[in-house]
Parts: structure tokens; sequence; C-alpha cells
């Protein structure tokens, strides 16, 4: 019988055949032992020379780091392992053999792991990251259509920039100017006018020369956007998807967590309703944590959202920032014309900003005015402020960052680690 890894429990105490590649080995006399993967998980294969042919025994012992095989044996319950399981190896047929692979055992630098990126994915923990960020998507998928969210695809080439074309990559589009989407939300929003709740999940390019562990040039987002939704019913749909992935993660992922070493009780702890304090307050809060400089109107960086974080052993969102360091879109607090309605979700552990979100403006007068205020191009922006001008009404949206929550959820400490491929400033290969 022919299966994979993750479905040998329904094999027990039967004799089965995996195709599978040689993950590691090691022998000892008359036994020996084969770390085995097949993309699905990893399983141990026992050799014991006592019971298989001489030929199998030393082809169990000669067998190179990364070869093809096919291998049949009896799947046995094995307490030790955290897989439960294990195979008692009765035949190996060697599909290709691998030479000289060059990620070995042994320590490596960064640099190396990520030229041979295409390699390193094979490995233990990089799997169990790409299994969660699987489950994050799978989750994200779950919950929006549970809430009734209908999946639009934005554009990724765009004639004119969300947030300002300073960070944009440019590129021509046959006789026009072009660039790559660094946001599908003004998209989502003409899609929320036409069917209500919507959400997005795509690749977002920032040319951004940031070399921090939080950033890459290309990440993907998940971007929903609700008409008739209010700030605050943004904010409660916002932490109920926070808690349901990770409750996802914490239900289907418990051996990659395990994998991964990740503390579960930081996890187990996000339940709604997340803290929520004022960009003021996160000022005082900063100023009483040693961060004297820090002014109202300045922006937060990494080390101040990892002070406020500290506060919290929980997601926390800072609402109603200073309407200047906020995008044109927002909208302004009815009674405060200085803050806008939005806010960012903090994740716990130092991992920063997760989520941004805002009421959007809904008025026309004051969309119109707010672009003279940044220079937009009437032509470029003609069909947004056509939303404001037949039937606008209230709406709101966030975007939530894959990565830098798969870095959370995992406990990994760089986002380069939670892409696949990952595009850095310095790093287009492989």
């Amino acid at each position: 019988m022919k299966t994979t890894i993750n479905q040998v429990a329904n094999y027990l105490n039967q004799e089965v055949t995996i195709g599978v590649w040689l993950a590691n080995k090691r022998s000892s006399g008359k036994i020996a032992f084969l770390q085995l993967r097949d993309g699905t998980g990893f399983i141990q294969g026992v050799v014991v020379k006592a019971e298989v042919s001489e030929e199998t025994f030393q082809l169990a012992k000669s067998i190179t780091q990364e070869s093809s095989l096919y291998v049949t044996g009896t799947i046995v319950e094995d307490t030790r392992s955290p897989f439960g399981y294990e195979m008692q190896v009765k035949e190996i047929e060697i599909i290709q053999e691998a030479t000289d692979y060059p990620i070995t055992p042994k320590e490596h630098g960064t640099e190396f792991l990520m030229d041979h990126r295409h390699l390193w994915l094979r490995s233990k923990k990089q799997h169990a990251i790409m299994k969660i960020r699987d489950q994050i998507i799978q989750a994200t998928y779950q919950f929006f259509q549970k809430e009734g969210f209908v999946k639009v695809d934005p554009p990724i080439l765009t004639g004119s920039a969300a947030e300002g074309t300073t960070e944009l990559f440019h590129t021509q589009y046959f006789d026009e100017e072009a660039y790559l989407s660094q946001s599908g939300q003004l998209y989502m929003e003409a899609a929320a006018m036409a069917l209500g709740r919507v959400f997005s999940f795509g690749p977002t390019f920032r040319a951004e020369k940031s070399k921090t562990r939080r950033h890459l040039i290309e990440f993907w987002m998940i971007e929903p956007e609700m008409a008739f939704v209010t700030h605050e019913e943004s904010l409660e749909i916002q932490e109920n998807y926070v808690q349901f992935i990770i409750e996802s993660v914490l239900k289907n992922c418990t051996l990659e967590l395990k994998t991964l070493e990740r503390n579960l009780d930081a996890l187990q702890k996000v339940k709604a309703p997340f803290p929520r304090i004022t960009y003021d307050k996160a000022i005082e809060m900063l100023k009483e944590k040693g961060f004297t400089d820090i002014e109202w109107g300045e922006d937060f960086g990494a080390p101040h959202e990892t002070a406020i974080a500290e506060s919290f052993d929980q997601p926390v969102f800072i609402t109603h920032y200073p309407k200047d360091i906020k995008a044109f879109y927002m909208k302004p607090d009815p009674d405060r014309e200085d803050v806008v309605l939005c806010a960012d979700l903090i994740a716990p552990e130092g991992y920063g900003e997760i989520i941004g979100g805002s009421a959007r403006i809904d008025d026309l007068s004051l969309m119109k005015q707010r672009y003279e205020e940044h220079s937009l191009s009437g032509d470029a922006y003609q069909w947004y402020l056509d939303l404001r001008k037949y039937g606008s009404v209230p709406h709101a949206g966030f975007g939530l960052g894959l990565e830098r929550t798969v870095a959370w959820i995992s406990g990994v400490e760089h986002v380069r680690e939670t892409i696949p491929f990952p595009r850095l400033l310095n790093r287009l290969y492989p």
C-alpha cells in the first residue's frame, strides 16, 4: 500500500511504501536510523540488520543525504517520537542518489542558507514555518467566508499610488507609467461598494530601503474592506480574526509549534477583546519608559512599538494617530480634527505592527480637500473620488501583513524565514 507520512496513523502495524528523501541518518552497529521526509512530514525509519537482506542494510548505511527513495516497511507506534510513529524498514529502492548536498547537519551562516534557500526549505524548521503559514492562509479564508465576505483580487499593476510614490517600484506599461501595487486597498473600497464585505489576499511591493528583521520588499497582505461598518466594528472584526487564526494554528499545527519550540502559553493568552490605548496615551507611556525625545506628532518606530507591547501580554491596539502622519483617506475623529479614526495592532513579544486600519473618509468635499492637501492627481484618482460621489456610505478596512504574523505565531526572529523565497534589499536570488 502506497501512502504518505501524514497518513501513517491509518496503517498502524501494516506494511506500506512511501516516497521519501533522506534528511539525515545515523547507525550504531547492527541498526541504521533513517530520518525520512516526504513533504507531508518527517518519520524515522529503523533498519535492523538481522531483519533485512545484507544488500538493504548496506544501502541504509551508505545512502547520502537528500537522496530520493521508496521505502517499504511496517508502521509502528513510537512514544519517544514527537510524531508518535516510526517505520520498521524492510526494503529500500533508490530513485536518485544525491551527492555533495551543500546543507549539512553542521551550522551554516545566514547568507549561505539564503543563497541555498531552494534547499534550505527542506529542513525541519523551515518546513514547520511553511506549514504554519499555510494554516494561517486556510484559516483566513475560513474566517472571512464565515463572516460573509467575498474574495476579490485587486490589480498588481496600477497607474497611481495608494499612499504616495516614494516607495513604489516603477515600470513602463506600454506608453504609460505604472507601478507595482503597494496596497490593494483603494480597489477594495470600490469592491466593497459593489459587494458589501470583501477581502483580498495577494502580493504587495515596497521599494523601502530597510534592512530590519521586520521588513521585506515583496510581501503578502490580507486586506478586508467593509461597507456600512464603523471604526469600532472594524476593530472587533480584527481582533476576532486574529484570535481565529491563532486558535486554528494551535489546533492544527501542534507538531510544527513543538518543532519550533514555540512558547504556547503566549499564544493561548490571545483572546479578544484586545486592550486599546490612544496615541496620546502611548506617548505618555513611552516617556515614562525613558523615550524622552519622542514628541506628539511623530510616528513610532520598532523600539517604540516593542516598548509599548511590553506592558501587555496580548496584542494591543494603538488608536487615534495624528492626521498628519497617516494616509490621506483616513477619516478624522468627529470630536477632534487633529486625529483620525485609525488603529495599529501591535503584536506581543517585540513583533511590532501586524495590522493597520481605519475608517475611510466618505464625505466628497472632505476627500476633495485631501486631494489638494496631498497634491493628488484628479485624473489618476477620479475613479476613487467617484466612490464618494455615487452612494457614499460609512466604511472601514484594514490590512494584515502575513509574514509578520507568521513570524509572531511561529516565534521566528526574522521575516525572511516566513516566506518561501524572500525578496530583501540585497537579495533577488534564488
